[in-house]
């Protein structure tokens, strides 16, 4: 059933109504691999047909070749991985720290340029004042002094003068870009500061959203794992069970004496994929169906001949055994009975059983897939059983999931004096 599932891509409602939460998500995985599968195939079968391309191609034709990494894979760099790369918060604070500084430079840059107008203006005035008080100690000194002697006295006093005003421009001009780049780091940290607060301000407001989302991802996440990890811990803990219960049985056997243990799964025979499935000629199985009658004819067909439904060794139908009833008959038949109880019924939608079990503050359902003429959970690498009394037998010493401990204790018989399995048998 499991392999026309994965084969069609596609399973019917009438048969995912049947299947517990557990069993959806292991469907779901599997499902997911065999997409996986497919697209791994088709990329293989792409590349081989490039590669073929390629060689038919001329040698001095350009072409691409993609860095190859150490898996002689194409090698990608996904940043945030490697021990160098910034996390996001660093990257947002250096973007914001860049733009803050661009900004406090262009305007620094202003500030300078008015400064830089106004100390040439106030200089440029000085000197020209310099001439007109020379001048005027000129004509004093003229009366004592040679006119040689005033010419040099006047250069020298001239020289000192500019030499003055030079040394001043320069010291104002030094004390003008002391003040500007203090400014300009105030300015910058100032702009930081306004950015991370409209970054916090926004980040705020849409961050209550998206760690809801996120804790709901992690926790889908966590509850997948968990789930895969369950299943896989099953199928290990059952396959060496099963291991240990042939063991014993074959012993016991041999020696001739002792209580038959549950039987260890036979391997299950797998089919071609796009096949119709099924044992016998004279029905044409599908995997899920509506009709009443063909589940009948399918029983009385198939499953009679198996033993379905029978104590093991013993002609009697075993008291665990219902027939076609709904999920809601089988709750109320086990509403009564304590945490343990359990019935096995024929489904009403597919060919295959349901069993159905009682815990301590619900139910819970798992389908059997009866497809092959052997017995097993629909799920992963699930223990195949020869008859339905040999499942119930083994699942009565383990449990079916770990996660659950669903152990087989009590079986729910049927009630009143209808027998709902009768028109199986008649």
């Amino acid at each position: 059933m499991l392999e026309q599932i994965l084969a069609d891509m596609c399973i019917e409602p009438e048969l995912l109504a049947e299947l517990n939460e557990e069993q959806k998500q292991i469907l779901f995985f599997k499902m997911r691999e065999e997409q996986v599968r497919r697209w791994k195939e088709k990329e293989a079968l792409l590349e081989k047909e490039q590669s073929l391309e390629k060689k038919s191609k001329k040698a001095n034709e350009k072409s691409v070749k993609w860095l190859l990494g150490s898996d002689s894979d194409v090698w990608v760099w996904v940043m945030g991985e490697h021990l160098q790369d910034k996390t996001y918060d660093q990257i947002c604070d250096d973007i914001m720290a860049e733009r803050a500084r661009q900004q406090a430079q262009r305007e620094a840059e202003e500030i300078r340029k008015r400064n830089e107008e106004e100390l040439v203006k106030r200089f440029s005035n000085a000197l020209s004042l310099e001439p007109q008080i020379d001048s005027s100690l000129d004509s004093w000194k003229k009366k004592a002094i040679e006119e040689e002697q005033a010419r040099l006295t006047e250069a020298a006093e001239q020289k000192r003068t500019e030499l003055e005003l030079k040394m001043k421009e320069e010291e104002e001009r030094r004390r003008h870009e002391e003040e500007l780049k203090r400014l300009e780091e105030e300015r910058t940290q100032q702009i930081y500061m306004d950015l991370k607060e409209v970054q916090q301000t926004v980040q705020k407001r849409e961050d209550k959203e998206w760690q809801e989302s996120l804790r709901k991802s992690k926790a889908a996440d966590v509850r997948r794992r968990s789930i895969a990890k369950q299943a896989r811990d099953d199928h290990k803990r059952h396959s060496l069970k099963a291991v240990e219960h042939g063991r014993v049985a074959a012993m016991s056997k041999a020696f001739g004496g002792g209580k038959p243990l549950p039987p260890k799964p036979k391997p299950r025979n797998n089919i071609q994929r796009g096949h119709v499935t099924g044992s016998k000629s004279g029905l044409q199985r599908t995997l899920s169906t509506s009709t009443r009658e063909v589940i009948i004819r399918w029983f009385k067909e198939e499953q009679i001949p198996l033993r379905a439904g029978y104590e093991k060794h013993t002609e009697r139908l075993a008291p665990w055994f219902h027939g076609i009833i709904s999920r809601e008959e089988a709750e109320d038949l086990l509403s009564s009975k304590g945490q343990g109880s359990f019935l096995i019924r024929v489904s009403e939608k597919i060919m295959g059983y349901v069993l159905s079990y009682r815990c301590q503050d619900s139910f819970k359902h798992f389908l059997i897939d009866a497809s092959e003429d052997s017995y097993c959970f629909l799920g992963v690498e699930q223990l195949v059983h020869s008859t339905l009394s040999d499942l119930v037998e083994y699942h009565k010493v383990e449990p079916i999931t770990m996660m659950g401990r669903e152990q087989l204790l009590e079986p729910c018989g049927q009630t009143g004096n209808c027998l709902d399995y009768f028109d199986l048998f008649q």
